[in-house]
């Protein structure tokens, strides 16, 4: 079965920026057929979901309060400290930052999700290796 998927990774008029944090997933990511050679069919499906709601997104605030649905944003602590997860098929997440220098704070401190347009795409990995 083949799926007809087109990925919006550039910014549109209302939307985020996403860029990738290298030319290779920036390809697979662009082609639905690369997804699905790499992850399967559902994980690919979900990840062109997220994509798409990503580039969808006027910020990040959108997709808050952590843990909301099934792709279940959120904050990243420990050695992953600055990234954010989406959910995919278990245990994979979509990994991702604020590609912002540095990143929006809140006055009260931690990242202020409302300033978040622009991200970087880190890659697709099981965090719980």
């Amino acid at each position: 079965m083949h799926v007809s998927v087109t990925l919006m990774v550039k910014r549109n008029v209302d939307g985020m920026e996403l860029r990738f944090a290298h030319g290779k997933l920036e390809k697979e990511c662009n082609d639905m057929r690369l997804l699905q050679r790499r992850h399967g069919e559902r994980r690919a499906k979900l990840l062109a979901n997220r994509l798409a709601v990503l580039a969808a997104a006027t910020s990040l605030a959108d997709l808050w309060p952590p843990y909301r649905g099934p792709m279940r944003c959120h904050e990243l602590t420990g050695d992953r400290a600055g990234q954010l997860s989406l959910d995919l098929d278990h245990p994979y997440r979509l990994l991702f930052c604020p590609d912002h220098t540095p990143p929006p704070q809140r006055p009260e401190g931690g990242l202020d999700w409302a300033r978040v347009t622009r991200i970087l795409i880190l890659e697709v990995a099981d965090t719980h290796e």
